[in-house]
């Protein structure tokens, strides 16, 4: 089974992707910025990780997984140096869950107002 979930934004029909694919038991989610109805949320690393995570929650959700879910999360920063900010706010959320995790150093995103962007792998187990 392969199913699709969108965000509505023009981008993914224009880039051709997908917010979120499941494939049987298995959610992949694209990286997701801090984007809001009003343009980018938060100034900093921590309020950027802490928006997204909110909004990755959600998508899970529509989904049909939670946050226990996740096994595997990417956070892609345009500073390493704050790689402690979201951190602190990645940990608030899987402190106790402990998905895989890779920090990964990036060039600045198209719009220099973001900071972060988060990519997330969720599985349900077989029961």
């Amino acid at each position: 089974m392969r199913k699709t979930f969108g965000s509505g934004s023009v981008w993914e029909q224009t880039l051709g992707y997908s917010r979120a694919v499941q494939v049987d038991n298995t959610l992949f989610i694209s990286a997701t910025a801090a984007s809001g109805p009003d343009g980018i949320v938060g100034d900093d690393f921590y309020s950027q990780t802490k928006y997204i995570l909110e909004k990755l929650g959600a998508v899970l959700e529509e989904a049909g997984f939670s946050y226990e879910d996740v096994v595997q999360s990417k956070l892609y920063l345009t500073d390493i140096s704050k790689w402690e900010d979201a951190g602190r706010a990645h940990g608030e959320v899987f402190g106790d869950i402990r998905p895989t995790l890779a920090l990964v150093h990036v060039l600045p995103f198209l719009d220099q107002e973001m900071l972060v962007e988060i990519e997330l792998v969720a599985q349900k187990s077989a029961s």
